[in-house]
């Protein structure tokens, strides 16, 4: 028969045993995170460097190409509206390309972790429900952090 002594140690190792899964789960999803954004920034670092090297390479090629433009359309007139219409014509692609570039910047911010933040979501969810981390993701349809399980 247990006494009142034996009742306390193993509420206190049950109160042990919560706290410790919890700093553990706090730790993974913050891990997670930290991954999930490491990713993101990385590849985003990566793609900006390789932009700006292919937008220096390309700019030197874009003034050959305009130069060679300019002096073609000199040919048939005078040298000063050769200029002007190539001069109009970079400012029209700069204007084109500056409006797609921030689109794209856009869809792209801010870098998130989307998945860290759906796992915390769902474990928050699962815990107010009183149900557990496996048990909880049935795809149920009344689910709004699920969707209606159709994919």
């Amino acid at each position: 028969m247990p006494t009142q002594e034996t009742d306390d140690r193993g509420l206190g190792a049950a109160v042990k045993d919560v706290t410790e899964h919890a700093s553990t789960w706090f730790r993974l999803e913050r891990e997670l995170a930290i991954l999930e954004l490491k990713k993101k920034v990385t590849a985003l670092g990566v793609g900006i460097g390789l932009g700006l090297g292919a937008a220096v390479i390309g700019l030197f090629g874009l003034g050959f190409l305009f130069a060679t433009s300019a002096a073609a359309l000199d040919t048939f007139m005078p040298r000063w509206l050769s200029l002007l219409i190539v001069t109009l014509f970079l400012f029209a692609i700069a204007g084109v390309l500056g409006v797609l570039a921030l689109g794209r910047i856009k869809k792209g911010t801010p870098p998130v972790p989307e998945q860290a933040l759906q796992e915390a979501k769902l474990t928050t969810a699962a815990l107010k429900d009183g149900r557990t981390g496996t048990a909880s993701r049935s795809g149920d349809a009344s689910d709004p952090l699920r969707g209606n399980g159709r994919g």
